[in-house]
């Protein structure tokens, strides 16, 4: 367990830049881009009028004891919605910063020759790999769902910054309807999710980083593209009694797009009827789409453990070719 964990260490310092530096710059740029953006449309409301800020011509001090008690939802939903579009900024680096790991992480150690010395300490290929995989599907996410969080926060406290300037009280306004830490629990709560979702993609870049004894992103994109072209172009799926199009959703995107957060939405959408005719009467039902409890809904469907154990078994084939690679 100690040697797991040191692995563990060694990885995230060896890729610090990518799993802690890249979210949490991602989330400053947004925080960044949205106080020019509240700076740029102050000076322009300030240029026609130079009157206190008002909504629905009530002064924005006084809106908290105008607005109903359904307003007051539709606003803390709105809030809400904002804070998690605000954290997807991290999320968004977390599915690059993830895909290119796992393609380099069992073939740099090659390429630079970094291999002979950790084959010459008493560590199994075994373990290495699930160290590499563990960061990829734990220790990225998780610092990454952190930095969403606190890009989040920031979010609120900008709006916060900004009632008062104009003589509001955030708390009723902001912090009241807003729910950060409602939130905060359900980004880290689908980390378990994301991770048996991405299971296939990682599995299959950690096989073609520990075969491919060069250009390891051309074999890892082009092989599961023209295998669909292939597909497609010879009506393979036909005899199956199905469409090309299975084929590239279930195993070309199963391939190439499992590092993407919340990508099993989208495939249950397209194959749950109640969630294909989603159609959100506000902000909020947005919100409680991206619940924890939809999100742990993707452990009853048969997509994501097929996926998981192909992943598994393609992961156990990256341990075997990095044991039995020629080194020379």
């Amino acid at each position: 367990m100690n040697t797991f964990k040191w692995l563990l260490k060694r990885e995230y310092w060896e890729h610090r830049g990518g799993f802690l530096w890249a979210p949490l710059i991602a989330g400053a740029v947004f925080l960044v881009i949205s106080t020019m953006a509240v700076i740029a449309g102050e000076s322009m409301r300030r240029s026609v009028d130079q009157g206190d800020l008002e909504m629905n011509g009530v002064q924005l001090r006084m809106l908290t004891e105008t607005l109903s008690p359904k307003e007051m939802a539709e606003l803390g939903g709105g809030l809400d919605l904002g804070t998690l579009m605000a954290g997807s900024w991290p999320l968004i680096v977390l599915a690059f910063v993830v895909f290119f790991y796992c393609l380099g992480a069992l073939y740099d150690e090659r390429k630079d020759r970094s291999i002979l010395f950790w084959k010459s300490l008493p560590l199994s290929d075994g373990q290495t790999v699930l160290s590499k995989v563990a960061s990829a599907l734990v220790v990225a996410p998780l610092v990454a769902m952190i930095a969403a969080v606190i890009t989040s926060i920031g979010f609120l406290v900008l709006l916060s910054a900004y009632v008062m300037f104009h003589g509001g009280n955030p708390i009723p306004l902001i912090w009241g309807p807003a729910s950060p830490l409602s939130i905060a629990f359900h980004m880290l709560a689908s980390l378990p999710v994301y991770a048996a979702w991405a299971l296939p993609t990682v599995g299959w870049l950690m096989l073609v980083s520990a075969w491919a004894r060069t250009k390891p992103f051309l074999w890892a994109l082009l092989v599961p593209v023209f295998a669909g072209i292939l597909v497609t172009w010879f009506d393979v799926m036909e005899m199956f009694g199905s469409s090309a199009s299975w084929f590239w959703q279930h195993i070309v995107g199963r391939m190439l797009l499992g590092t993407v957060p919340g990508m099993d939405l989208v495939y249950r959408g397209a194959n749950d009827p109640q969630m294909a005719n989603f159609n959100p009467d506000g902000p909020q039902d947005i919100v409680t789409l991206f619940s924890a409890q939809n999100a742990w809904g993707a452990f009853a469907t048969l997509d994501l453990w097929i996926g998981a154990a192909v992943g598994a078994a393609m992961i156990f084939a990256a341990v075997h070719f990095r044991r039995s690679r020629d080194e020379g």
